[in-house]
């Protein structure tokens, strides 16, 4: 069993940025692939970005490419996602989620993944 908390959102301004972080639980976060995905109101959750288990390799959805990384640091047990350059449209809210059944690489289907957190707010105000 995995516990994942999100922090770190908040209302921001068009042009700004936000580091958003996820905590897990437990001793084998290093085993799980993590995932981060938005929600909008009336929406479907979107896959935003993920990375492997080691973090050597990271995928992220278009329409975030060259304006959000994702990162982790396996000793902390924490995943990141660092937003810059927001947009009104990035308003949602932000979920993370760890994969343990993704060896090699990682995976964009929410199905994928076997835990999330309860999200955290992001606004962006134009």
């Amino acid at each position: 069993q995995v516990q994942l908390v999100e922090s770190g959102g908040g209302l921001v301004q068009a042009g700004g940025s936000l580091r958003l972080s996820c905590a897990a639980s437990g001793r084998t976060f290093s085993r799980y692939a993590m995932g981060w995905f938005s929600q909008a109101p009336g929406k479907e959750r979107e896959f935003v970005a993920a990375i492997s288990r080691s973090g050597s390799r990271t995928y992220y959805a278009d329409s975030v490419k060259g304006r959000f990384t994702i990162s982790r640091d396996n000793a902390k047990n924490t995943v990141y996602l660092q937003m810059t350059s927001l947009k009104p449209e990035d308003t949602a809210v932000y979920y993370c989620a760890a994969d343990l059944g993704t060896v090699v690489g990682v995976s964009v289907e929410p199905r994928k993944y076997d835990y999330w957190g309860q999200g955290t707010q992001v606004t962006v105000s134009s």
